[in-house]
C-alpha cells in the first residue's frame, strides 16, 4: 500500500499545524472580522455585506505541468483553488492577485501561465487586478516555478452560505469534478510514471470553476443550498467543515476509471481513497430535500445529512 504520506505528503501534521498558529492570527483579529463564519474563506464585516478573501496554490501539479510542459492550463487550477473557496459562503469573486516566483525568468512559459490566470478570470467575469513576479536564483532550479493565488468577494450577510440552516435529512449533493483538481498529486506522481503521458495529461486537465453555476443556482433558488464544501486537500473531511453538529453519510460516489485505477496502483481503502482525492466530485453542496427536482442536471445525490 502506497499512502499521501508515503509520498510525502502528512493530513493530520497539517491539521496540528493549523491549530498550533491559530492562537497567533487570533490576536491580529478585531470587530470586523467574521470569527467562525466561513471555514472555506475569511470574511470581514462591511455593514450590510462581508468581504471574502481566499489564498491557495496548485501544489506539485505544477511539477506535472513542468515534465509534460503544458503550461497554459495551470492558471485556472489557480484561480479555480481560490475561488471555490469563496464559492462555499455565496460570495461573488470580484478580483484576483497572482504571484509567481521562478529561479529565471522564460518569456515563453510564464506568459501562458498568466495567459491561462486572465483567461479564467475573465470566463469568470472576475478582474485580474495585478501581482507579484520574482526572480529568485538559487531559490528554484532555472526551469521551475511556484504560483500563488489571492482572491477576494463580496457576499450580503442575508445571502450569507453559514451552513446554520443544514438541518437532518437534508440531501447530500455533488458537482463534478474535472478530475483530481489540485490535491493529491504528490501521491499521483509517485503512482504513475513519467512516459505514461497520456494518463499524466488526463491527470493535468484544469480544476472546474464553479462560480457562475453556483451564483445562478443561488439566484434563481435562494432557499435551496445550506451549506456548500470545496472538496480539496482533505478530500472529503471537508464537508464537515459546513457545520460540525452533524455527520455526513456518502455512499453514493461515481465511478471514475481515472480513481478506479489509482486506487488499484496504491491499493488505499476507501477510507483513505476519500481522503486524499475528491473521487470525481469538486464541490459538495447541503440542499433542502424538498428540493430534489430542482437541482442542476450535473448533480449527484450523494446521501443525506445525519
Amino acid at each position: 500500500m502506497i499512502t499521501y504520506k508515503d509520498a510525502g505528503v502528512d493530513i493530520t501534521k497539517g491539521d496540528l499545524f493549523v491549530e498550533r498558529i491559530k492562537p497567533f492570527s487570533k490576536k491580529t483579529l478585531n470587530k470586523n472580522v467574521a470569527a467562525g463564519i466561513g471555514g472555506f474563506c475569511a470574511l470581514y464585516d462591511q455593514g450590510e455585506k462581508y468581504l471574502a478573501a481566499a489564498t491557495d496554490g496548485v501544489g506539485t501539479k505544477l511539477k506535472l505541468a513542468l515534465d509534460l510542459g503544458i503550461h497554459h492550463t495551470i492558471g485556472q487550477d489557480l484561480v479555480a483553488m481560490c475561488v471555490n473557496d469563496l464559492v462555499c459562503v455565496g460570495a461573488k469573486p470580484l478580483f484576483f492577485l497572482d504571484y509567481l516566483a521562478t529561479g529565471k525568468l522564460d518569456l515563453t512559459i510564464h506568459t501562458e501561465v498568466v495567459r491561462g490566470i486572465a483567461k479564467a478570470c475573465e470566463q469568470n467575469n472576475i478582474a485580474l487586478m495585478g501581482g507579484e513576479t520574482a526572480e529568485m536564483p538559487g531559490m528554484y532550479n532555472n526551469e521551475e516555478y511556484d504560483l500563488a493565488g489571492f482572491c477576494v468577494g463580496e457576499v450580503s450577510k442575508s445571502r450569507i452560505i453559514d451552513g446554520s440552516k443544514v438541518k437532518k435529512n437534508n440531501l447530500i449533493v455533488g458537482l463534478p469534478s474535472s478530475g483530481p483538481h489540485s490535491n493529491g498529486f504528490s501521491l499521483i506522481r509517485k503512482l504513475i510514471s513519467k512516459n505514461e503521458t497520456e494518463l499524466l495529461k488526463k491527470c493535468l486537465t484544469p480544476t472546474t470553476i464553479y462560480s457562475n453555476q453556483i451564483l445562478t443556482l443561488l439566484k434563481e433558488q435562494p432557499k435551496m443550498i445550506h451549506g456548500i464544501a470545496h472538496i480539496t486537500g482533505g478530500g472529503f473531511e471537508n464537508i464537515q467543515r459546513i457545520n460540525s453538529d452533524y455527520s455526513y453519510s456518502v455512499d453514493n460516489l461515481p465511478k471514475i476509471p481515472l480513481f478506479q485505477e489509482l486506487q488499484s496502483r496504491s491499493k488505499l481503502d476507501d477510507v483513505q481513497m476519500r481522503r486524499t482525492f475528491n473521487m470525481g466530485i469538486g464541490l459538495v453542496l447541503i440542499v433542502n430535500e424538498k428540493s430534489e427536482n430542482d437541482l442542476p442536471s450535473n448533480a449527484i445525490i450523494l446521501g443525506k445529512v445525519n
